[in-house]
């Protein structure tokens, strides 16, 4: 017998891997959508297509599918990218492509799939960022993408938004998290402000749960220094 149904929305990266497997121990069905398995998941569904459309087609089909009539309780989404460059940069149009297509298709996708999915009272949680709440003009394009995720939550918590009763819409936004490939690409930063990925995994279990969960709409800062994280939230809206 299992304690819910999660999915987990780019659940093969370090944070998704990390969150899937802290589900698993607390004994909850997990299936995880990605461009690749996640062995510890309990169902996997791989993301294709080469348009916005077909890969909604394609995933939404195979949740159905496997879901059936059971209801989720979270579905959490952690797929996204990053990509530098300012307006001024002849990359600017390209590398705002790649941020649209890694970071606003999944998430926009996970927002259809929790309005057809979740139980009343589950938990949307959809991957915003830090520096996105001020001007990006160093990385225009993942600023753009990101600030549309977060424009994303505050819509879905809206009361026409068509999520089931009582369900709450969050967005994470963390500065750095504490990730193998980070760690590889800046070996001399400071990781005492880094926001280690067990901690988001916990927080994803309590919310998941009922636990702490703030105002729907809520863009909850992860805020960690000297090694201690801790939540802020910095706006919440509604429509």
């Amino acid at each position: 017998m299992t304690c819910g149904r999660v999915i987990v929305y780019g659940g093969r990266g370090a944070l998704g891997s990390t969150v899937v497997s802290a589900f698993k121990k607390n004994e909850y069905w997990v299936c995880n959508i990605d461009m690749k398995e996640n062995s510890e998941a309990d169902h996997n569904i791989l993301v294709t297509g080469d348009t916005w459309l077909k890969q909604e087609e394609n995933v939404c089909s195979e949740v159905t599918a496997v879901l059936k009539e059971e209801k989720l309780d979270a579905l959490l989404c952690f797929a996204g990218g990053w990509a530098g460059g300012s307006p001024s940069s002849k990359d600017f149009i390209k590398n705002a492509e790649i941020m649209w297509r890694s970071s606003v298709w999944p998430s926009s996708i996970s927002a259809r799939l929790a309005c057809e999915h979740l139980r009343e009272g589950g938990v949307v949680v959809l991957p915003g960022a830090q520096p996105a709440t001020t001007g990006t003009p160093t990385m225009a394009g993942y600023g753009m993408a990101k600030a549309a995720v977060h424009q994303l939550v505050a819509s879905l918590a809206g009361s026409k938004s068509g999520l089931p009763a009582d369900c709450t819409s969050l967005a994470i936004l963390p500065n750095t998290l504490d990730t193998p490939m980070n760690r590889k690409w800046m070996p001399k930063a400071d990781t005492s402000t880094w926001t280690p990925l067990g901690y988001v995994a916990d927080l994803m279990l309590k919310w998941t749960q009922g636990s702490e969960r703030p105002e729907s709409g809520s863009l909850v800062s992860l805020i960690t220094k000297d090694g201690e994280t801790s939540t802020l939230i910095n706006h919440s809206g509604r429509c």
